[in-house]
């Protein structure tokens, strides 16, 4: 198992915070995010890393090196063009080879055991994917998942507005009682991810969309696991999430 880290973005909703670093490199209780993300994939006996850097990128690098001094062995794929979720990994694809990888952004925080639980997870059935979900989260601001009896995705709706969430209560996805279930943006993966991320047509939003290769490989058959976050999942996505954790 290797894993990829998206560390490409400038954080846009940062402002000034972000005009020098790049986001997952803005410190929380005296540490960079990224920092914090990589002690965890350690833990969980993931040591080959590749980051996706972009904006900022020296920052990243000069900072990590070749990852010695952490225990890790760290490889750099750099984004130039920021054209969205669904490219991202495909800058990784030489360092993932044929091996499985865990994929998560730069800006996400866990406990570090939600790794191992991911691994574990991953080695109870043939699975091409998995992806992790929390609760009580705005969905309309990132992904809504749906999951058969088995915990594996049926269905995935990108920021759904208000008349796609009442078509969905209407049409018997949504149940009353039921908990909405909102991507957390942390995934297992197989190599054979980039038959679908090569493939990707422009979202309506102008950018290549990750959840909609995951939505190709459910039509195709593939099978993808689920996961709920146990305990803390923060998503650092602006400064006041960010001076509530210092």
């Amino acid at each position: 198992m290797k894993a990829v880290i998206l560390a490409a973005g400038k954080g846009t909703r940062m402002k000034e915070l972000t005009n020098e670093v790049p986001k997952p490199m803005l410190h929380v209780q005296g540490r960079p995010i990224l920092e914090q993300i990589l002690e965890g994939l350690l833990a969980a006996g993931i040591p080959e890393v590749c980051l996706i850097t972009g904006w900022r990128a020296e920052v990243i690098e000069q900072h990590f090196g070749d990852g010695s001094r952490f225990g890790a062995r760290i490889s750099y794929a750099r984004q130039v063009v920021q054209d969205g979720t669904g490219k991202a990994p495909e800058y990784a694809r030489s360092f993932v080879d044929d091996s499985s990888f865990l994929l998560t952004y730069g800006d996400i925080l866990v406990k570090p055991d939600t790794y191992q639980r991911m691994l574990k997870r991953w080695h109870e059935g043939e699975f091409a994917g998995l992806l992790t979900v929390t609760e009580g989260e705005d969905v309309t601001k990132g992904g809504l998942n749906f999951f058969d009896e088995r915990f594996c995705l049926t269905r995935l709706v990108e920021k759904p507005n208000a008349a796609q969430l009442e078509e969905l209560r209407a049409t018997g996805w949504l149940k009353p009682g039921a908990p909405a279930w909102y991507n957390a943006g942390i995934y297992l993966f197989r190599p054979s991810l980039f038959d679908f991320t090569a493939k990707l047509p422009k979202s309506p939003r102008g950018e290549y969309e990750l959840t909609d290769a995951i939505s190709a490989m459910i039509a195709a058959g593939h099978m993808i696991a689920g996961l709920k976050i146990e305990g803390r999942w923060v998503d650092v996505r602006d400064p006041e999430v960010l001076a509530g954790l210092r």
